[in-house]
């Protein structure tokens, strides 16, 4: 690639980000802090903190996140470190099976496990069968605690990024330093908190961030369990006023503020240290081989966490298949109409076919654009490629409920991009939103891949007589396919089951997702719950094998995709 070609990606990318990321955040912005005489004015965001209402639910929604995301550390870290240091019968099983929740949104696994905790739901219905309660009695569950069901619904289902980073990072230590510290005296915990904890900090924080911000900013989840008090929902609630309410603005600029200050926090405090380590082969590091019983307890503490992992999941496929579930620990009565009726029925089909279609022209985007951002970062030498750098991965630390409402504000009637206001036709702006969060994978997919192929390749071409550009398409890229298709598929996939900005930008039915079409059918009386799992596990059996052909092409690589 030539050095104007270079150029022209900097500046195409730079053109991008300008309108589809800083533009949309400046709105947000200018709403919440100019009044209506076009002056400053910090009057709403002291509104804002003085308002109880506000106020509870911005704490609500910062403590639901540090909860969800110390449970998912809790969970993650000690598999990680089982499943980097140790050898257990059905480990290969067990560590694919661990990455199951990643396969359905959380607000998904919301509906199952909601009916199985429900005030008639399994766990009642199992109290009464064993005779610890009298036949009647019934507890409702997330009436007592609905903030600790929501984190807990959150940590099982995105406790595998932080899993995949921890994999990733105890993977990369030079077991020499373990040694050494162990020949001085420090072994046990000490040295798991001395020596190896500090190691892998950057891992844990860029998978916890990730954590962290999702579980912030979810909406989906909240809403199923008709739960208001977190500020997402009290955003969604205020898109009805948004042309007159500066207070919807003002909540999504504390929240931006309130994501973007733990990760500069998080990197001051994980990011500064960077430790040298020497090459593995020169210690005699990997998995070591354990006594029969203690292997058996660590695959036993695998299989019992991905168990309860999965209950969400097991929840929404017994739903679907199920004609009713009332006051029984299973379903009395089983179907698969419900899976026929998910791929009939009216609200479904078209949702569908509009997944499919915003996530397949989001993905080409993202591979066209990411692919020709990471060749500039790691084969060219013009300034500003650092830059480029940091703008491709910042989407992954702001909240896609804050680009939605960023794309609301910025086309509003009287707007520059009024045209694009998605009450009309959301299909661009979904579009645009799919590449822009789900990029970041794709350029860290091409970026380890142009890495770990040798330029000399394409210099020996060059020197046959191929263009840079020729070279390029008939060298590297062939050579980086592997990555390029773990990244368009990690990129479709969440496109396809993209949660905030389909409830946001998606007001009309002719244009729902499959996300939107799910909670709708699920807020429907009737049989609406039954066909919204279906579509829920249809939606689970794609992404699933999404996943494991991920895991096939990239390894414990897959980690270094999720990462701010």
């Amino acid at each position: 690639m030539s050095k104007s070609l270079a150029r022209a990606v900097f500046a195409l990318t730079l053109l991008f980000f300008a309108a589809f990321f800083v533009w949309p955040i400046f709105q947000i912005l200018k709403g919440g802090f100019i009044d209506a005489n076009g002056k400053l004015t910090f009057d709403f965001l002291r509104a804002v903190l003085a308002d109880p209402m506000y106020l509870g639910a911005l704490a609500n929604s910062f403590f639901l996140a540090c909860t969800a995301t110390t449970f998912a550390l809790l969970i993650a870290l000690p598999l990680a470190f089982i499943s980097d240091r140790y050898l257990f019968p059905g480990k290969g099983l067990l560590s694919s099976v661990v990455l199951v929740p990643m396969i359905l949104p959380p607000f998904v696994g919301a509906i199952g496990i909601k009916q199985m905790l429900g005030q008639y739901g399994a766990l009642n219905s199992l109290i009464v069968a064993l005779g610890v309660k009298p036949a009647g009695w019934t507890f409702d569950w997330f009436a007592a605690y609905p903030f600790l069901g929501i984190a807990i619904v959150q940590a099982l289902s995105l406790y595998p990024i932080i899993y995949l980073n921890a994999v990733a990072a105890l993977a990369n230590i030079d077991p020499a330093m373990e040694e050494a510290a162990e020949n001085l005296g420090c072994t046990g915990f000490r040295r798991f908190f001395k020596i190896t904890l500090p190691l892998i900090n950057p891992g844990l924080f860029a998978g916890g961030t990730i954590v962290f911000i999702w579980a912030f900013t979810e909406l989906g989840v909240p809403l199923v369990f008709d739960y208001p008090r977190v500020t997402s929902v009290q955003i969604f609630y205020g898109l009805k006023d948004l042309g007159g309410n500066p207070f919807p603005y003002t909540l999504v600029t504390v929240m931006l503020a309130s994501t973007v200050l733990l990760y500069a926090v998080g990197k001051g405090l994980f990011g500064r240290n960077s430790y040298a380590m020497m090459a593995k082969a020169t210690s005699t590091g990997g998995a070591r081989a354990l006594p029969p019983a203690k292997a058996w307890l660590c695959t036993a503490a695998f299989a019992l966490v991905t168990f309860v992992a999965v209950l969400p999941h097991l929840g929404v496929v017994l739903v679907a298949f199920s004609t009713d579930w009332y006051a029984s620990v299973f379903p009395q009565h089983y179907t698969l109409d419900n899976f026929r009726i998910a791929l009939g029925h009216d609200l479904t089909v078209p949702a569908i076919a509009n997944s499919l279609k915003f996530a397949s022209v989001s993905t080409i985007v993202d591979i066209a654009l990411g692919v020709a951002i990471a060749y500039v970062i790691v084969r060219t030498k013009i300034a500003g490629r650092q830059v480029l750098d940091f703008l491709s991965m910042l989407p992954l630390a702001v909240p896609g409920l804050v680009l939605a409402f960023g794309y609301l504000a910025m086309s509003q009637e009287g707007k520059f991009f009024e045209r694009l206001n998605p009450v009309a036709n959301p299909t661009f702006l979904l579009i645009v939103a799919y590449s822009i969060r789900r990029l970041p994978y794709v350029v860290r997919s091409a970026v380890a891949g142009f890495q770990q192929t040798s330029e000399t390749l394409d210099e020996a071409a060059q020197n046959l007589g191929a263009s840079p550009l020729r070279a390029t398409f008939r060298v590297t890229l062939p050579l980086i396919t592997a990555n390029l298709i773990a990244g368009g598929l990690l990129a479709f996939a969440f496109a396809m089951l993209e949660v905030s900005d389909s409830l946001v930008l998606a007001q009309k039915q002719v244009y729902y997702p499959i996300t939107k079409a799910i909670l709708e059918l699920f807020q429907l009386l009737g049989d609406g719950k039954f066909i919204a799992s279906a579509l829920g596990v249809w939606a689970m059996a794609f992404l699933a094998i999404t996943l494991v052909g991920m895991t096939v092409l990239l390894g414990k690589k897959l980690g270094a995709i999720f990462r701010v």
